[in-house]
């Protein structure tokens, strides 16, 4: 942090490092208000430009170019006088060190020079309400609202880009594919590269591209494979770098039916030939049910060419339905095709989720037989929780688009738990949110990839999320996992889901507009309503209901309603939900990351900036130290178990981390067949079918603690922790 006057002994950084020495074996909390108020005088305060008014730092702002233009005078400064006014009457105040160490250190507007703070929170909250509203003051309001209370809070690259005249995209991360082609593999890396440049995280579908040995121009033996195309692109993503700020980050995505699917595994692990092995670059599988079949069968499986597949169907190899055809392609001699056994690869995959946290899992036949969009998905993002219809491309010999095909933008925000369920209108808050993310769909112009600007221009998808869920159940005294806790997901969710359909639906309503291929959906037909309409969805236990005590949910007359609307008047979004990791953005929200189970008590984490900073989880204290278990010691069945209440009603994906310690306390897993004490291939096996059977969509990284303390598959990339 390049800030003048910053003092030579840092004392808030050193009462900060207090917080992890006991006293009287007591966890000393203190110290970190002491550290969050030294921060502030001896950090911020200093630092921080002042103005004689807010119409002189308006002034400023505009005259030397660190506003966009043409926003703020959609506005009568008196309402913005009036907005600030309501923002500071509300007295906010970080709870933590972390929350203000990262909002300034991440967020905050500096001077060119780095030496001056050019904003506090509440500046940075005018900023996105301002912005995000484009001109409605009534809008303003209720975001302002919303995020300064903290129940909604945009993604990263939202928050921190909204309304500055040099800034990056709004998008948290895109989505991209390539064809079995020369032209369309040149085309995917250029893509790569631009949106490298302009920020976010990139996910590349390389499924249909023909495996090492295969025919190129009926020559056999001559294709290369996916593996040199990953090199390709993991150097793209380390070149392109987003001003030397930080490292491009990407994931490639390959069917586990595909024939390279071993050296594409191999290609991540430690002893892996210089030649071949990936250091930053992401791994993902696309796992269909017949692989699970397979499995439970202990049977042989075939790996088939997507090149002799694409030309006997007719379809790019990712648009086949593996699970169906199976046998209809293991039968067909002019599909050439590898023998290997379906538990060998099962183990292979454990064995580099042990090592390196990676592949990303996706069940995607899980996540398709859930779609209720006309289409196919065939893939996911960085942070594998948004999962969208694509269509394929071609490009021609001049590199142009003969067809153009859609693909994908991630447009983020999430929901705070805790605070909205302390909303006075659960409903009205929602619906603001819902028009803040439809404004960064709306005003995404990503020309550098016209398949992805085509693809959000027509589906208008946004994803909104959630954090905060192992904070909420610690401060209500519930075990995380316990049935009380699974029901009040279940709830939440659906709520969520309800109130963005009816937001959605008003939008189109006023606008006149749906998204494209509306009337193809099961939106449309109204079959999607069915499991709404067809039973009562309400909280179970006594517990669960006073938690929702005082907030509307829906009955089936309402979803009944809902229902005739929507066949009516359609919805303007695609897609509207999606969990993803949010851990920049919980901090400065002092809460718990997405739905997952906190790692520590006291949380350490290394800052480049200032070294190690020590974050105690939210609403710790003696009353709810019992409820704050680390996941890695929770059951991850558990884990999954209140995942899969929430992806029933969340139309994309969720990014589910499992956590497992090498070494396993005794009692911790009590599987049917008994264990030993060490983890095993087979214990992430047993996960990660199970996860499947309870219907979860995807599983992000595998983190393993291991015995001398560490932990694996920790790299998380920023574009990643929205």
């Amino acid at each position: 942090m390049s800030l003048k006057n910053l003092p030579a002994d840092v004392t808030y950084y050193d009462l900060n490092n207090e917080i992890n020495i006991p006293i009287d074996n007591q966890i000393p909390l203190n110290k970190d208000q002491e550290a969050l108020a030294a921060f502030l005088v001896q950090n911020v305060q200093p630092n921080t430009k002042t103005f004689a008014s807010l119409k002189d730092r308006f002034d400023y702002l505009e005259t030397h170019d660190y506003l966009e233009t043409g926003f703020i005078a959609k506005y009568d400064f008196a309402f913005i006088e009036k907005l600030y006014a309501y923002l500071k009457s509300q007295d906010f105040h970080f709870k933590t060190f972390m929350a203000a160490y990262k909002f300034y250190a991440q967020y905050a507007l500096k001077t060119n020079d780095g030496d001056y703070y050019l904003e506090n929170y509440i500046d940075r909250v005018a900023m996105n309400a301002l912005y995000f509203a484009d001109g409605d003051p009534q809008l303003a309001m209720d975001l302002a609202d919303e995020i300064i209370h903290q129940r909604y809070q945009p993604a990263t690259p939202s928050f921190l880009n909204a309304g500055r005249s040099r800034r990056g995209e709004l998008i948290s991360c895109f989505l991209i594919q390539s064809t079995d082609d020369m032209n369309a593999i040149g085309r995917t890396i250029n893509s790569a590269l631009q949106l490298s440049r302009i920020g976010g995280g990139v996910g590349i579908n390389l499924s249909n591209l023909r495996g090492a040995g295969d025919p190129i121009k009926h020559i056999d033996g001559a294709a290369s494979g996916v593996v040199p195309v990953m090199k390709l692109l993991e150097d793209s993503f380390s070149y392109s770098n987003q001003l030397g700020q930080r490292q491009g980050a990407g994931v490639v995505y390959l069917s586990v039916f595909h024939p390279d699917i071993m050296a594409f595994l191999s290609a991540k692990k430690e002893n892996a030939d210089e030649k071949i092995r990936l250091k930053t670059l992401s791994l993902g599988v696309t796992v269909p049910d017949k692989y699970y079949e397979l499995i439970r069968a202990d049977a042989d499986m075939y790996l088939f060419s997507p090149y002799g597949v694409e030309r006997e169907y007719g379809m790019p190899f990712s648009y086949v339905d593996l699970t169906k055809e199976y046998d209809n392609m293991v039968k067909n001699p002019n599909i050439k095709k590898t023998k290997v056994k379906a538990r060998d690869l099962e183990n292979e995959i454990s064995k580099l989720q042990q090592e390196s946290g990676y592949p990303y899992v996706v069940n995607i036949d899980t996540a398709n037989r859930e779609n209720p969009i006309d289409g196919k998905i065939v893939m996911s993002n960085l942070c594998s929780e948004v999962m969208q219809v694509q269509t394929p491309s071609l490009i021609n010999d001049q590199q142009e688009y003969e067809k153009l095909g859609t693909d994908i933008s991630c447009n983020l925000g999430s929901t705070n738990i805790v605070n909205l369920m302390q909303s006075p209108d659960f409903g009205h808050s929602v619906e603001a949110m819902v028009r803040a993310l439809t404004f960064v769909t709306d005003n995404s112009n990503v020309d550098v990839v016209p398949s992805i600007q085509k693809g959000n221009h027509q589906a208008h998808t946004i994803g909104l999320g959630a954090m905060g869920l192992h904070a909420y159940f610690a401060k209500n005294h519930l075990e995380y996992g316990c049935k009380e806790a699974v029901d009040f997901t279940n709830i939440y969710f659906l709520l969520l889901n309800y109130w963005t359909l009816k937001a959605s639906n008003e939008i189109a309503r006023e606008r006149h507009e749906t998204f494209v291929n509306f009337d193809k959906s099961k939106y449309a037909d109204g079959s999607y309503f069915d499991k709404y309409t067809e039973q009562a969805w309400q909280p179970k236990y006594a517990k669960t209901a006073e938690l929702f005590a005082g907030i509307k949910i829906p009955t089936q007359a309402d979803w009944e309603a809902l229902k005739v609307a929507v066949m009516r008047d359609g919805l303007y979004h695609q897609n509207r939900m999606a969990v993803a990791p949010n851990g920049s953005i919980s901090y400065i929200n002092d809460t718990t990351a997405s739905l997952h189970p906190i790692i520590n008590r006291v949380e350490e984490r290394q800052e480049k900036k200032i070294g190690k900073i020590y974050y105690p989880a939210p609403y710790l204290s003696n009353d709810t130290i019992n409820y704050y278990k680390s996941a890695y010691d929770t059951d991850m069945r558990k884990v999954i178990d209140v995942y899969a209440a929430a992806q029933q009603h969340v139309d994309q994906g969720m990014s589910l981390t499992l956590f497992m310690r090498s070494t396993i306390p005794a009692g911790l897993y009590e599987w049917k067949d008994g264990r030993t004490d060490k983890m095993t291939t087979r214990d992430l096996n047993i996960l990660r079918n199970y996860a499947h059977r309870k219907g979860i969509k995807s599983i992000y990284y595998i983190r393993t603690f291991t015995d001398d303390d560490s932990e694996v598959g920790v790299n998380e990339c920023e574009s990643c922790v929205i």
